[in-house]
This record gives C-alpha cells, structure tokens and sequence, in this order.
C-alpha cells in the first residue's frame, strides 16, 4: 500500500497532493477497513456501555515530613486482570491495570482497573507512592507479556543481565519475542519540578519480586540502585526487590497530569496493556478559586463535583466533572488485545530481519488501532443534562492524533479553560472560533467546559476526524483523509436530558482565568527531529531519531545529527537556566514533544526548508513567524511539531538532574526517540549516561 509518508517522499509533493492522489485512486484506504485483530469493529455495538467515571484511588495513609509537614502516602500496584471493555455479550479483555493494595479508610476502594483510578491531590501538599509491580500469578510466579516484546529494539533487556541490561543486544539469528518477567517503572506525566528518582527514568524499571526470575536475569535498570539511594537519602525510604517509592512535592500549577508506565524500550506495550490513570493537582493561587466572573469580580462557578475519596461506587451522586482518557485498540475474537506481532503488519516486509538486515521483526513504526475506547469501554455513552459540565480530555492513543468533533451535537457550546499545564491564559471559545473541533496531540490534555444547555434532549455522538493514519497538520478532509466515520470516527455518544435544577456555574465567556507569567529571555538550543531509513528496503523507517543541529539555521543551512539513546548527553542546561528550544522536525509527519520535569511556554513556529541530501536544515527566509494557537496559551507539557517547521518553546530549568525529552508516538519513543538530558553536572556517583 501506498502511504501518505511514502508518496510524499517518492514525489516531494505536498499533503493536498496526497489526498488528491488518493481520492483519484492511488490507494483504496478511504474505503478500507483499518486492519486489526479478528474481531471486526463493525460486529462490536456502539453506546451499549455506560462510560466508567473514574473514582478517586484511596490513600494508604498520611505521614509527617520532616518539619511537620503532612503528605499524602499510598501502595499501588500493577496487576493482571480480566475486564469488560468490549460491551456485555462479548468476552472480556485480559489487561493490566494499576490499583490500591492499602486503604486508611474503611470506604476506600480496592479496585485495580485500566484506565485506574484517579489519584487527587492538593497544591504543595507532598505525595508519596509506593509502585509495585505485582505481575505475577496466584503461585508468585512471573507472568508474561500480553503482547509481543520485540527484543532487537534499545530496551530494558533482562535476560542481559547487569552488563547487558538498557542495550541493544546483539544476535546471531533472528529473535522471537520474550516471554519473561515484566519491567516496569512508572512516569508521572506533567510533574514538575520532581526529583529525578522520582520521575520514572527509563532505566530505572525493576522486574516483580517473582519466585522464578531466570538466574542470571537483571531484575532492576542501570539507574535502579542509583535513585533508591538518592531516595533513601532525600526522604528516608528503602525500595526492595519489586518495588520503588516516589515522591512528588506537586508545587505546580493546579493541572490535569497522568500517570504511565515508561520502561525503556517497553512503554507502546505496557500502555497499551492498559496501565494508566488521572492525576489531579488542585488548589495555589493559579487554581480554580482564582478564577472570577467579569461581571461581578466574585469567585467564579465552574462545573462540579467531581468523584471524591470515599465516594460509594457506583456512585450514588451525578458528577458534573469528569476525566475522559481517550484510547485506541483492536481486539481479536476471543476479547483479547491485539496488537502486531510482526513487521508485515505495518508495510509488508516479511523478511530477512536483524541480524541478516537492519528491520526489527516485531516494531512497527506506528499503530493505530482500529476501535476507540472511552475510559476503558468501547464506544460507551455518557448521560448529561442540560447544562455545563467540565470535561478534562486526554489523548492516550498510542500514534493517533485526535480532531474531537462536536459538530454533530446542535446546540453546543465548548469552550477550552486549560491544558497541560492548567488554566489558559484566556478561555477560547471552540465553538465560535474553530468549528466546535479541537486538535489533541499524544499525551495532550484539554480542560474543556461543554455546555448542553441548548442542546435538544436526545442521543448525539461526539466525533473524530483526525486521520487514520499519521498525522501531518492540515485541514480534515482537504488535506487529508478523515477517520473511518463508521468506527474510528465515533468517540462516544452524549445522552441528553433535561437538567433538574438551575445550572448555578459561570458561563464561561465570563472566566477570568488566573494570569499568566511569560517567561522571556533565554539561550537557544536548536534540536532536530529526525527518522533513519533501511538500508535494504526502500521507503521503510528503521528508526525515528532526535538529533543535534549544527550552526544557526535561522541564518544559514545547519546540519543535523541523529543521536541514539545510548550516546552521552547533549543537552545539559544550567541549573536556573531559561532556554528557548527549537525544534526542527525533518520528517514527514507531526510529532508530540514531551519534556519531562518541566513545563514550557510556545514561543512561534516557522516554515523551514529540509535537504535530505545534505542533511540540512534551514529556517525559511520569506516566511514569518506564526504565533502558538489560541488553546496552546500558558505552560504545556507535550507540543504538537509540525513536518516543515521549526517549533520554539521556552522554558525555565530549576531543579538538577538526569531526565529525558521525547516523541509520545510511543513506538517512536520505544525505538530511539528518546534521548536523556541533565540539568547541572554529573551527579557523584551516578550511572553513565
């Protein structure tokens, strides 16, 4: 098949050219099904599932900090379940799923789910979390992985054991997929200013304390001893054998922040397995208490409640306030996840793999899966009256950019009040400026207050026209394909009833959202985004790199440099330094940019040429900068790169230590588009890296 990315290579054109292409025959997926498991999305009934509200996890209890301050204390766990995500009437899914293992209250629920629970917390109130990774079976024996482990891509690599372990291994034939104890390590997404050994660093996994780890297995990363030491020392807590203790000083802004697994080489698979949950940050002086009404100067209402520690489940209280994590699957007969076990599936390539070629025999460079879930249930429906409710939207797919469609809903109103990094610096109104869409990169959030005040009492569906496919900016439908409208173009369906009490929340043209303070100044650091081809096989990508560029492009060619995870550090900002990074994407499609540890203020982006033949590249001298887009105005966490761009952030670097910047296409980031960045100087002691 033809793709998007191969046509633009083989003729240079543009993406209009590509779909006129496609419309004029080139390639027959407009009409094709995506391809997926076994089970056919078209045999899988749409809004038969009310969608789950997340609850809130239960704390395991309070404990006093040094000083007497209290913080917040909880043990969560990774585990292997079986859940209905398809509607009832078809088989369970085997998944994993965080959840408690530990409740102070007798109410607290005990629920290991995926998506999990969602952990609540307040402004400056520390918390604390014990991570267990409790992939084993009844017996404590070590379970297997749902999905296949590719073992030829840079990845934890247990069987290594200390000397091999975080490598690419080497092989004389072609590997098959591992089948031993799972690496876990898990990443707060969106927390700022944590210490790096409490950030989930790539190569700080640990496998479950199982009783039958092979001998010679490492069963903990590089990085492992080196923070549990650090931990150790900064708040007095041991990690042992399945386990590790985080601490988050949630200083930040009130914001909506997920948590994940991050395990190098691993994260596409344990993700995708089902492991992920809302992480809230509320109250400060940029909180909601903060926002007012312009036409009283009072406190402003928004939408609630939300779920609350303790709340009965099911609930037994309407919430007006809700998480939704968007996600992509496909599913085979048997309920099971599925997900590509070679790759053929992405374009054919049957063969040779590494050793006898450079092509991995599992990874896929991207995936999209063929069904879309809503807090973990295919297609569900959400009962809403009419009135206003807060929806904090998550993009959790795994290459799938969304393009959320309320346009098929009469009479409603969106409005966006935050994003990554909390409020806006403006609520923008969605629906009168941007035709009721918004575009949400992977990892993206958006605090949106949706009002069905005048919405006629029925069922409407909220949709997506994002493609089925990579992404590479564009208008839906001009400049590119819109997703499948029978399947992936269906997100969930909103039943609307009438309100049974006066809606007593602030319409939100009246918000005066919590100022914002602009970062200025800064050095500049250019930064390339970047994909290495096969050297056997044409038009097929064997990597997608980050890489360093060379020189000022914005006054001259400037060549790029891919590096690798494993090469040493190039971007090492001083401690209290403000930054403004570039990045100069030379690929073909978009990209979603996550920097951990700290949050990021869009500056502009600008049209760039690329020369693939010299490896350069250069900021376009007859074009100008365009500002960030209305909904991107404040402090963000992941940002979307556009192909042919240079896209400027700016950013403040306060606290030191070891932390990564990456592609969230997750099998981007699993295979090379990650790569380790320090603030300050080598740590005494620490790894190499």
């Amino acid at each position: 098949m033809l793709t998007r990315r191969s046509f633009l290579k083989l003729t240079g054109a543009s993406t209009v050219a590509w779909y006129v292409a496609t419309q004029a025959g080139w390639t027959e997926r407009a009409m094709a099904e995506i391809p997926g498991g076994t089970l056919d999305p078209a045999d899988v009934p749409k809004f038969q599932t009310a969608m789950l509200i997340p609850p809130v996890m239960p704390r395991a209890g309070t404990i006093t900090m040094p000083g007497g301050k209290p913080a917040d204390y909880y043990e969560i766990s990774i585990r292997q379940l079986s859940q209905q995500i398809l509607p009832a009437g078809l088989p369970t899914t085997t998944v994993w799923g965080y959840g408690a293992v530990k409740s102070a209250s007798r109410r607290g629920l005990l629920l290991h789910h995926a998506p999990s629970l969602t952990i609540e917390t307040t402004w400056k109130r520390p918390v604390r979390i014990k991570w267990i990774n409790e992939l084993v079976d009844t017996g404590g024996n070590y379970l297997p992985h749902l999905l296949p482990v590719d073992q030829t891509l840079h990845w934890a690599n247990p069987p290594g054991g200390t000397a091999e372990r975080d490598t690419r291994p080497t092989f004389t034939s072609t590997p098959a997929p591992y089948t031993g104890p799972v690496p876990i390590v898990t990443h707060l997404h969106g927390a700022a200013g944590v210490g790096d050994e409490s950030d989930g660093y790539a190569e700080a996994w640990y496998l479950p304390a199982a009783g039958n780890i092979p001998a010679g297995y490492a069963t903990e990363g590089s990085w492992y001893g080196f923070f549990g030491g650090k931990a150790a020392s900064k708040f007095g807590v041991t990690w042992g054998p399945g386990f590790a203790i985080f601490q988050y000083p949630n200083d930040q802004r009130e914001s909506t922040l997920w948590y994940h697994d991050h395990a190098l080489g691993m994260t596409r698979l344990n993700v995708y397995a089902g492991p992920a949950g809302f992480f809230l940050v509320r109250g400060g002086p940029e909180g909601d208490k903060a926002i007012r009404d312009s036409r009283s100067g009072t406190t402003a209402v928004l939408p609630g409640p939300a779920p609350g520690e303790g709340d009965m489940f099911p609930p037994n209280k309407t919430y007006y306030e809700i998480p939704i994590a968007v996600q992509d699957r496909s599913f085979n007969a048997d309920g099971s996840l599925f997900y590509p076990d070679t790759r053929a599936f992405f374009d054919g390539i049957t063969g040779p793999y590494i050793p006898e070629t450079d092509v991995s025999p599992i990874w896929n460079p991207e995936f999209f899966g063929n069904m879309i879930m809503a807090n973990g249930n295919t297609w569900p429906f959400q009962t809403v009256e009419q009135r206003r409710y807060r929806l904090r939207f998550l993009n959790g797919c795994q290459s799938r950019f969304l393009i959320l469609d309320f346009g098929d809903i009469p009479g409603v109103e969106v409005w966006q009040i935050g994003n990554e990094g909390g409020f806006l610096a403006a609520p923008v109104n969605l629906t009168g400026t941007n035709g009721n869409r918004l575009l949400m990169g992977l990892a993206e959030r958006a605090d949106l207050i949706v009002d069905f005040t005048d919405v006629p009492v029925g069922n409407h569906v909220l949709g997506n026209v994002g493609p089925d496919e990579p992404f590479g900016g564009g208008v839906p439908g001009v400049d590119f394909m819109v997703a499948d409208p029978a399947s992936t173009g269906q997100v969930m369906e909103f039943r609307v009833v009438p309100a049974v009490a006066p809606d007593p929340t602030t319409p939100s043209q009246f918000l005066v959202l919590p100022a914002i303070t602009w970062l200025t100044g800064g050095t500049t650091r250019p930064l390339a985004l970047l994909e290495k081809a096969s050297g056997f096989f044409p038009d097929s990508p064997v990597e997608a790199r980050l890489g360093t560029v060379t020189g000022d492009p914005n006054t001259a060619a400037a060549a790029t440099e891919a590096m690798g995870w494993m090469d040493a550090v190039t971007e090492n900002p001083a401690v209290g330094a403000t930054e403004v990074w570039e990045y100069y994407n030379a690929t073909a499609d978009a990209h979603p940019m996550h920097l951990h540890e700290v949050a990021f203020q869009v500056v502009n982006r600008q049209a760039i040429a690329v020369d693939e033949a010299t490896g350069t590249v250069q900021v376009d001298a007859g074009s100008a900068p365009t500002p960030p887009e209305p909904w991107e105005n404040g402090w963000k966490d992941t940002v979307v790169a556009y192909p042919g761009q240079v896209t400027r952030l700016r950013m403040k670097f306060t606290n030191a230590g070891q932390f990564v910047w990456h592609c969230h296409i997750v099998e981007h980031e699993d295979n090379e588009m990650m790569r380790p960045y320090r603030i300050g100087p080598p740590q005494p002691g620490q790894p190499n890296g």
